[in-house]
């Protein structure tokens, strides 16, 4: 993880004098580069000793050497995550600001998923009786999506974003069944009651969650991209893009998995729906 993913993962967790450094690194990173520590300190409105601390929170030796680090972020193409859209951002601003943001969310993403954890979660869909997708709020659009995905892998699929059928379907669970809950945060109640459920009936549950939250206690594996969501826009954006990517990347394990004769059957199903579309001009 470059210094500034490590600045945005950690910016709750920031002092406030700290959090203001890092606010004004995060809007001009460019700009902090060639800025002296007395200047940095200076646009922050704190003192450059605090400079120092938060610099050596990110477990570098000092300003010139996080200086250094922060060059090599940029160096690398790695877009940082401006999550702060003013007012006053007119629609090329914010545009780039949310492209940016989803971007280097993903990337964040990318570098922290435990491969393993996903080979595994892989081995368990492919033997799976029964596999259920469950999600409430931004996450059912996701539970869906994995739906619509899953479908044509000739196993019984399920989704529901309804707490009532949720029920029902952990509770007429059982062993051979996959349960798969989407949650950003892992906190939500009945999710977490949900999958306690589900266990109790040997079914297998997969989280697509936080790592230590309720529901990630509750689940046989968890899959978590650890993207920081932006609280301050009100509405869920780079967590959800995550949730879709980790559910095509699960999906496409199925698929090789199941070797060329499953793909041959999933080439006879698109070209099935063919006859469906327009053809192109």
């Amino acid at each position: 993880m470059n210094i500034l993913d490590k600045i945005n993962t950690q910016l709750s967790e920031f002092s406030k004098s700290e959090r203001k450094v890092a606010e004004v690194i995060i809007a001009a990173p460019h700009e902090a580069i060639h800025a002296s520590i007395a200047t940095l300190a200076k646009q922050a409105d704190v003192s450059e000793p605090t400079v120092n601390r938060f610099c050596r929170r990110l477990d570098t030796k000092g300003y010139p050497d996080f200086k250094l680090h922060l060059a090599q972020s940029l160096a690398n193409g790695t877009p940082y995550v401006n999550r702060h859209v003013d007012e006053s951002d007119s629609p090329q601003a914010y545009t780039e600001k949310i492209f940016e943001s989803t971007m280097a969310c993903l990337d964040t993403a990318r570098q922290s998923i435990d491969v393993n954890s996903i080979n595994r979660a892989v081995d368990l869909l492919t033997q799976a009786r029964q596999i259920s997708f469950f999600g409430l709020g931004a996450s059912a659009s996701v539970a869906h999506d994995a739906q619509n995905k899953f479908f044509r892998f000739n196993v019984p699929v399920v989704c529901f974003d309804d707490i009532v059928m949720m029920r029902m379907s952990c509770i007429n669970s059982n062993d051979g069944d996959v349960v798969v809950f989407f949650s950003h945060t892992g906190r939500t109640k009945s999710l977490v009651e949900l999958a306690q459920v589900a266990r109790s009936n040997e079914a297998i549950v997969i989280g697509i969650t936080e790592l230590d939250t309720p529901l990630a206690k509750e689940c046989n594996l968890v899959l978590s991209s650890n993207v920081p969501e932006d609280t301050d826009m009100y509405m869920p954006m780079a967590s959800r893009i995550a949730q879709l990517v980790l559910v095509d990347v699960l999906a496409t394990g199925f698929t090789l998995r199941r070797g060329n004769k499953f793909r041959d059957n999933l080439k006879k199903v698109k070209d099935s729906l063919k006859i469906s579309r327009f053809e192109k001009k």
